[in-house]
């Protein structure tokens, strides 16, 4: 892995766990091209739903094939986020699409996904 790569990982670490300290987050990590868990996970304390780790790889398997299609990019433009609003848990997904990675944050069902959907872009675009 190069040095910018290494130090991108380190920082996105950082902001996942930055991300964590928000109280209706339970889960944010990054997810590579071949649906991977690259950093992040669980808040501590936090048990996941889905408690097999084969049914989580193929989740995560699926958010990232899902974010980071290109079908419509020309027509609509890309993919900002994809959201999910299930019974327990709102599940929303941001492409990466350079680097060909999603940050995955899983969250309480009483989640505003827009306020979400700020504060991530709030988070990921500051440089510090």
């Amino acid at each position: 892995m190069s040095e910018q790569s290494e130090a991108s990982l380190q920082l996105y670490d950082a902001k996942c766990k930055l991300l964590l300290k928000e109280p209706e987050i339970r889960f944010a990590g990054i997810i590579s091209k071949d649906g991977s868990l690259v950093l992040g996970g669980f808040k501590e304390g936090i048990v996941p739903y889905e408690n097999d780790e084969t049914k989580l790889q193929a989740f995560y398997n699926f958010v990232s094939k899902a974010s980071i299609r290109k079908d419509f990019d020309e027509s609509l433009g890309p993919i900002n986020y994809i959201a999910a609003r299930r019974d327990k848990a709102v599940l929303v997904s941001f492409p990466f699409p350079v680097s060909q990675i999603a940050l995955l944050i899983s969250a309480e069902p009483n989640l505003n996904i827009e306020n979400l959907a700020q504060k991530v872009v709030q988070i990921f675009t500051d440089v510090k």
